[in-house]
Order: C-alpha cells, then structure tokens, then sequence
C-alpha cells in the first residue's frame, strides 16, 4: 500500500499562495537543490493528487514545459478532485467529484509507489481528520508574507513527529513529519 504525502512549500507565516493566489515567492528560493529534491521525489512518486485550483494552475503551466520535471508532470498519473471540473485535456489525468475520503483511501490501496499530494490546502483539509495523510514534507520558506492562504485550516489538533529537517543554501528547510502514535 502506497503512502500518501503532502509536499508543499510554505511561507514562515503559514502561507501557501499569497494574496490572489501568488506564488511569485516560490522563485526565490528555486534552484539546483530545490531542483534535485523534486526530481527525487518524483522518480518515487506513483501519482499526484490535486485540488481543483491547484490542478488548473499546473494544468495551465506543464504541458507546454520541457524539461526533465516537466516530462514526469505530464506523463504522471494525476488524480484531481472537484465539484465543478468533470473532464481534463492534461494526459493520464483522472477526475473524481465525491467520496474524497473513500477515493483516496482506495487509491493508495491500489497503488504500489507513494502518492503526493501538491498545494491542494482545502484538500488536505478534507484528508487530515481520516487519517489519511501518512507524511508531511514541508519546505519552510524564509519570507513572511502577511496574508494568503494558510496551508493548515482550523480543525481537530493531530500530533507530529519530526522524521528529518534539511536546510537548503536558499535558506528553506525541508521539514518531514508523520502523525505521531497517540498515547
């Protein structure tokens, strides 16, 4: 069974996107470390599972990218989620419009290589109360932005356990947890 973990990249004040969805600050801290890292995490993942908003941005921006990132994105299986986008022109791309916490759950049954979930904040939301989430791999970058969407939503408190943190020359620091065991 496939574990499913969350890769975001996150502002030191909790952000995911800025103010109408900015990302601009990802490219501050992008480069041949970031680069290798995602490539790595890639060539291990079995599929990628979106959120209908994250799935239009990377629907709008792979397709047309080359590189060896791009070849994975677009070949990967992708699994996306939502209420209002039915069908998708992005190859091997899947849509699903309810039972997230049942899809999933199945999904990671069937598949033999680790699922990821990228951005996706309204998404996890859904996913952390079932348990669903086996890592959080979390890049913390150096820059508060002051507004935006928080990665984490209000809801139940659920432990973690740190697993690894690595900072990068960029000044991110990659954090990994997994739900610790209750006691």
């Amino acid at each position: 069974m496939a574990k499913l973990i969350m890769w975001n990249l996150m502002t030191l004040d909790g952000f995911v996107e800025g103010p109408n969805r900015d990302i601009s600050w990802h490219s501050d801290v992008w480069g041949e470390e970031l680069e290798q890292l995602s490539i790595e995490q890639l060539n291990a993942a079995g599929g990628l599972l979106f959120g209908r908003v994250t799935y239009e941005l990377m629907a709008n921006h792979w397709p047309s990218a080359t590189g060896e990132v791009a070849d994975f994105m677009n070949a990967a299986p992708k699994y996306v989620f939502s209420r209002t986008v039915k069908k998708s022109d992005w190859n091997n791309t899947q849509m699903f419009g309810a039972d997230v916490p049942e899809t999933v759950a199945r999904l990671k049954r069937d598949s033999a290589k680790d699922i990821f979930l990228f951005g996706s904040a309204d998404l996890a939301a859904s996913l952390i109360p079932h348990g669903l989430i086996d890592e959080f791999r979390i890049a913390v970058n150096p820059i508060i932005l002051g507004g935006g969407t928080p990665l984490f939503k209000p809801g139940e408190k659920v432990r973690l356990k740190l697993v690894d943190s690595r900072p990068l020359s960029t000044g991110i620091v990659i954090l990994r947890y997994t739900p610790a065991v209750a006691k």
